[in-house]
């Protein structure tokens, strides 16, 4: 039986990094302003390195006005990404960017995992996720 663990975000093992380089649906989990959750499928791009993930989506969604409502200290959020019994998930505090090098970091990066270049999106932004927590089962 795989046993649960957790890791460093900024140094995984290598079986926890290849998990996150699969092409997985992922899902994100933000808080409403009374406190919910409120959890939506979205695709998650994931940076060791810089202790970040990254999901692109509309400046207009829920998910966006959430992490804004939280001010500058940012949002407490988790992605989590399910594969039969292999799970792993990335906690941390989320903003939102709108720099257009920053969003086509990320757009590129979405390309690479998902295997597609999404199309054009004037409203497109980045929720980059500094994360604080790691773990898994697989």
């Amino acid at each position: 039986m795989a046993l649960t663990y957790s890791v460093d975000p900024g140094d995984p093992d290598a079986s926890y990094l290849s998990f996150w380089r699969e092409r997985h649906l992922c899902t994100l989990t933000t808080l409403r302003p009374d406190g919910t959750p409120h959890l939506v499928p979205v695709g998650v791009t994931y940076d060791p390195g810089q202790s970040l993930a990254r999901v692109i989506t509309n400046r207009t969604s829920a998910k966006v006005r959430h992490i804004r409502a939280a001010g500058d200290e940012g949002a407490p959020v988790a992605v989590c990404q399910v594969d039969g019994g292999r799970w792993a998930t990335l906690e941390g505090r989320a903003r939102v960017r709108t720099e257009p090098e920053r969003v086509q970091d990320a757009v590129e990066r979405y390309a690479e995992r998902y295997g597609r270049m999404p199309g054009p999106n004037p409203d497109r932004v980045v929720i980059e996720i500094a994360l604080t927590r790691a773990m898994g089962r697989g």
